[in-house]
């Protein structure tokens, strides 16, 4: 996500509880991260592709890359990203990539 420094240090607070809740994985975990996501496929998300890719952190799942400051308001741009963003990302254009690199 690219958007400001204050922000991103906010949205990062909100993320890393969210995943740290989800890493128990039992119903009361998906309950409350429901409850704090408004739509489901982001909860399913959260807990089937994002959580499986933090196993073995302890904390940390996010980093925030400094890009540029916005020339209108000199506003610090930044780019909030998960720590494993690759194993995130869906496999179907890769996929599809692969196969007509095959041909």
């Amino acid at each position: 996500i690219r958007t400001t420094l204050p922000k991103a240090k906010e949205a990062r607070k909100l993320a890393e509880k969210l995943v740290t809740i989800a890493r128990k994985g039992d119903l009361a975990a998906r309950r409350l991260a429901a409850s704090r996501l408004t739509q489901p496929k982001a909860v399913k998300k959260l807990f089937d592709k994002i959580v499986p890719g933090l196993e073995g952190r302890n904390g940390g799942y996010t980093r925030i890359l400094k890009l540029f400051t916005r020339k209108g308001d000199a506003a610090k741009m930044v780019l909030l990203q998960w720590v494993c963003v690759e194993e995130i990302k869906d496999d179907a254009p890769a996929a599809e990539e692969n196969a007509a690199e095959a041909k």
